[in-house]
């Protein structure tokens, strides 16, 4: 929300809202959103905040896929000051739907997605185990577009946290087991080593955790950091007549 950088009361576009975990807070700070989801479970959820926080007349949910025609379901040309997309980027279409954001903002486009392996994998258990991970260049190839589209984008990295709890050693074998593919299924005996090794009390059992669960018995000795790169630019396209 600090890298948006948004002017006083200037409407925006959050698409990929989720349960509007951004739309609901630049709402109570006096921007009029355009909440966009494909998910209607995650509408829902959006809803049920919206009436929660008394918001209904700032936060405007609309169904919406990055693959649909934005002439008939999106939001019109222009429609906002401000169009972004949170970790939310998920199309085949990387260019098109930058070309969808661009068009709907009057000033300021922004992405924010991820600048090394995917949020799933933690690259400090992968690497002391010797597993291949798969790099991420999804923000590159963006980067690259947006330059080829004459535009001038802007990056800016940032970290964010992630401490993963278990309430055992095989239950810490289970769920750290899901970054063992492609080629890496070999590595189990050695990720169970490297958990007992390194796992240890986590003082803030049973307080809630960052997915609404109850956060396990067991961490391990160090925080997973996620690096995402935001990339914004000033739309290039141009009114439509």
């Amino acid at each position: 929300m600090k890298l948006l950088a948004l002017k006083p009361g200037e409407s925006v576009l959050d698409m990929g809202c989720g349960a509007g975990s951004i739309a609901i807070p630049l709402a109570q700070a006096g921007h009029p959103v355009i909440a966009a989801d494909f998910s209607p479970a995650m509408l829902g959820t959006l809803d049920a905040g919206i009436e929660y926080y008394g918001l209904e007349d700032r936060i405007t949910p609309l169904e919406l896929a990055w693959d649909d025609d934005w002439d008939l379901v999106g939001p019109v040309a222009k429609a906002v000051d401000v169009a972004f997309a949170s970790r939310s980027v998920t199309t085949n279409d990387l260019k098109g739907a930058l070309v969808k954001l661009d068009r709907t903002a009057r000033r300021r486009c922004a992405v924010t997605m991820v600048a090394n392996s995917s949020p799933r994998y933690d690259l400090h258990v992968m690497n002391a185990i010797g597993a291949s991970v798969t790099r991420s260049n999804g923000f590159v190839y963006a980067f690259n577009i947006l330059i080829q589209m004459g535009a001038l984008p802007q990056v800016t990295y940032f970290e964010s946290p992630r401490r993963d709890t278990f309430d055992s050693l095989e239950a810490g074998v289970a769920d750290f087991s899901r970054m063992l593919e492609h080629g890496n299924e070999d590595k189990i005996d050695r990720l169970r080593d490297y958990i007992a090794q390194h796992m240890i009390e986590n003082p803030h059992a049973g307080e809630p955790g960052s997915k609404g669960v109850p956060q396990g018995r067991y961490m391990l000795d160090h925080i997973r950091k996620v690096r995402w790169a935001f990339i914004a630019w000033e739309p290039v396209s141009a009114p439509r007549p």
